[in-house]
């Protein structure tokens, strides 16, 4: 499929088009990562991996945890 390449402020933009993105897991906000091979560009998705609370907090260990640290008193309604 041909596409055009256009200007988007001092860069220039390619538009992806819908079944393209459709058929990987390039979704608006998504990262991608460019390179070139042979002169050609190659643009793959990054596929991060999905975090939940649960598996966070079950890898806090006491080498890793963060102590509480406040520098001010309490203001406003934060005075108890």
């Amino acid at each position: 499929m041909r596409v055009k390449v256009q200007k988007w402020g001092n860069s220039i933009a390619l538009r992806i088009p819908k079944s393209f993105a459709n058929q990987t897991s390039i979704k608006l906000g998504s990262s991608v990562d460019l390179s070139i091979h042979d002169g050609k560009l190659i643009i793959e998705p990054i596929n991060q991996e999905e975090y939940n609370f649960k598996t966070l907090i079950s890898e806090i260990k006491e080498s890793n945890l963060h102590k509480e640290y406040f520098n001010d008193k309490p203001k406003g309604r934060e005075i108890w």
